[in-house]
C-alpha cells in the first residue's frame, strides 16, 4: 500500500463507531453511493455484487417523435412519413395531424438520428426520446 492509504488506514483505526457512522453518511452523501450490501449476494470488494453499484443502463432503443408540423410544410412532411413508415395515405396523414406523435419507436440511436435529419429536411420539429 502507498503511505497515503496507510495513513489514511491509520487514522480509520482510531475513529469511535459514532465518528466512523457519520464518517459513512458523508461518503455516501459525497459520492452518491450505498455502503448497504446488495439484497441477495454477498458485496466482495471487485467482485460482481460490487459492479452493479455503480452499473449505470444505457438506451439502447429510441423514438422519433413529430413534435410540430407547420402547416406550410404538412404536405411534404406527409410525403416523407410516408415513405419512411410505409403507411397508406390516410394513416400517415392521421399521424401527421396527430403531432406530437411517435413516427418510430425502439430503433437504434444512428437509425433515429437519421430519421430526424430526414423529417428535419422537410420542415418537422423532431425530438428523439
Amino acid at each position: 500500500m502507498s503511505t497515503a492509504t496507510d495513513e489514511i488506514l491509520e487514522k480509520l483505526k482510531s475513529l469511535t463507531l459514532l465518528e466512523a457512522s457519520e464518517l459513512v453518511k458523508q461518503i455516501e452523501e459525497a459520492f452518491g453511493v450505498s455502503a448497504a450490501a446488495p439484497v441477495g449476494g454477498m458485496m466482495m470488494m471487485g467482485g460482481p455484487a460490487a459492479a452493479t453499484d455503480t452499473e449505470v443502463e444505457v438506451q439502447t432503443e429510441f423514438s422519433v417523435i413529430l413534435e410540430e408540423v407547420p402547416a406550410d410544410k404538412k404536405i411534404a412532411i406527409l410525403k416523407e412519413v410516408r415513405a419512411i413508415t410505409g403507411l397508406g395515405l390516410k394513416e400517415a396523414k392521421d399521424l401527421v395531424e396527430a403531432a406530437p406523435k411517435a413516427v418510430k419507436e425502439a430503433i437504434a440511436k444512428e437509425a433515429a438520428e437519421e430519421l430526424k435529419k430526414q423529417l428535419e429536411a422537410v420542415g418537422a420539429k423532431i425530438a428523439i426520446k
